[in-house]
């Protein structure tokens, strides 16, 4: 019973080194940010995403323009992405189309385009900074954990062969503790590294549909405003 006491996972982090120790406890406060920011990531996508399409379907729905570019105003803090991105393009157009006067010559027009697209452009870039942010981090996390890990266990298991040169009859119970403290060490940077990689892998394959979402309705809301003109 006092083995098994001595040998639970509790008793192997208190009586690893210190410098394992703080290997472990670095490990452990990555992975609950790590899990902290996942949960936020998942609720972001998910309404980023029924954001778009209740936008696109107001918007395909045959709305008036100026309607529209309206509502987003008055509700621009409870806005989603592709609102505000329709937000920018819209206003850039109406002012330069309002600056250009009844000159609608094909390179007037061709420059109010290309404002307005830049516009939209711009906003776009804030709002995939947005998405994109602490991705980084969840990335970083799933690429250093393991080698964190694996750093400490080194360590622990150095230890443990010093310790062996004091003996004079080296056994595997006077060397099990120590390799197993140092094994923690790398189970506990997997821990935090495949949650991190597989939340990483899954939110930039979602932000990617999200560009080319954005990026088409672009395109498009440029082509309808091109015709107007």
């Amino acid at each position: 019973m006092n083995v098994t006491h001595d040998m639970s996972v509790l008793s192997l982090i208190s009586n690893a080194s210190l410098l394992v120790q703080l290997v472990m406890a670095g490990l452990l406060l990555a992975s609950v940010f790590s899990w902290y920011y996942i949960f936020i990531k998942i609720f972001t996508y998910k309404r980023a995403v029924q954001q778009a399409d209740k936008f696109e379907k107001d918007f395909w729905s045959g709305s008036d323009l100026n309607q529209l570019y309206q509502r987003a105003v008055n509700s621009r803090e409870a806005a989603g992405s592709l609102e505000k991105i329709f937000e920018s393009g819209f206003a850039e157009f109406t002012k330069l189309r309002k600056q250009s006067g009844q000159n609608q010559s094909g390179q007037n027009i061709g420059a109010v385009m290309d404002g307005t697209r830049r516009a939209m452009r711009a906003t776009y870039q804030r709002e995939m900074e947005s998405l994109e942010s602490h991705l980084s981090f969840l990335a970083s996390v799933g690429s250093v954990s393991p080698y964190v890990g694996l750093f400490g266990t080194v360590w622990g298991i150095m230890n443990s062969f010093r310790g062996l040169a004091t003996m004079v009859q080296a056994t595997l119970g006077a060397v099990a503790p120590g390799i197993s403290e140092a094994l923690i060490a790398t189970a506990m940077g997997l821990f935090a590294a495949i949650p991190a990689v597989v939340a990483y892998n899954r939110f930039a394959g979602d932000l990617n549909r999200l560009a080319t979402r954005f990026d088409s309705f672009m395109e498009e809301f440029s082509n309808i405003l091109q015709r107007q003109s």
